[in-house]
């Protein structure tokens, strides 16, 4: 049995369960590989924007329980409400055993102060045009339907992998104006409220850099995502690193033995009865 990595925080964000983008397979086999402390679910975790009946396969329901067992055995749960999971906002502040639902969250580690959020809500698309930011989402599923069946051939022909999404995104007039304008936003704010470092997501962009303005410096953290990148953040002796799954020499790890032979009702037996070391529900004031 190989030896799972101890680490004091992970940050993950933008898995989007539930939608046909999303890597729940990869994301099982990181959080097999890791013995977190304290696990930060920042925001889009599931993606109820484009939830759907038809669509919710056993791999997604397999890290709902991951997760799940990770709380009953202990791990501390902080889920940050995101854009795609708004929903969850209503349960702000609620506590289930192990398990704490939060729109933002701030975290002292070894004397530094963190500002952890998911971060749409420096998105201006969001909160005026979430019309458009929805039709987008969907967009973006035919595209990734696209982007599948175009790797398929290539891969068959021997020829390296593309990503339609990435290239859009990278081509997209003004999109490194609005990025950068957004990690500036964040980290000016950060720098504003004296926060050693500002952890983030949303834009799908990992990132790891020391912001400064004429008022001080921050270190700006995007945990990045689990739909293109399949990156997250590790806090551990006293620094942050960014963790790529593809780069990630001690992979494969598999799914739990005993998750791996459930059946799908058993799965959402398992997910509905769930009762994290028998503790009472308390609400937070």
């Amino acid at each position: 049995m190989k030896t799972k990595r101890k680490i004091e925080v992970v940050v993950i964000s933008d898995v989007h369960l539930g939608s046909y983008e999303c890597h729940a397979k990869q994301l099982l086999t990181y959080l097999n590989s890791i013995q977190p402390k304290k696990l930060i679910l920042n925001g889009d975790i599931i993606d109820i924007w484009q939830f759907s009946k038809r669509y919710f396969p056993k791999s997604h329901l397999k890290v709902i329980k991951k997760i799940m067992d990770m709380s009953a055995s202990g791990v501390e749960i902080i889920y940050i409400t995101g854009n795609h999971d708004e929903m969850l906002r209503k349960f702000s502040n609620m506590t289930i055993g192990n398990i704490t639902i939060v729109n933002k969250l701030v975290l002292n580690l070894d004397g530094k102060s963190g500002w952890f959020f998911h971060g749409d809500v420096f998105d201006l698309s969001i909160p005026n045009t979430k019309w458009i930011a929805k039709f987008g989402g969907y967009g973006y599923n035919i595209l990734i339907h696209i982007n599948r069946f175009t790797n398929w051939i290539l891969e068959r022909l021997g020829k390296e992998k593309l990503s339609l999404s990435r290239k859009i995104k990278n081509n997209t007039k003004n999109s490194d104006k609005y990025i950068n304008d957004y990690e500036n936003v964040i980290s000016d704010l950060a720098i504003e409220n004296n926060y050693d470092y500002v952890v983030c997501g949303h834009i799908h962009q990992p990132k790891m850099e020391y912001k400064e303005n004429k008022h001080g410096k921050t270190l700006y953290l995007n945990s990045g995502d689990w739909v293109e990148h399949f990156t997250a953040l590790e806090y551990q002796f006293k620094r942050w690193k960014t963790y790529v799954y593809s780069e990630d020499k001690l992979s494969p790890f598999y799914a739990d033995e005993d998750v791996k032979s459930m059946e799908m009702k058993d799965l959402i037996a398992a997910i509905t009865i769930f009762n994290p070391q028998k503790k009472k529900q308390t609400i937070k004031p």
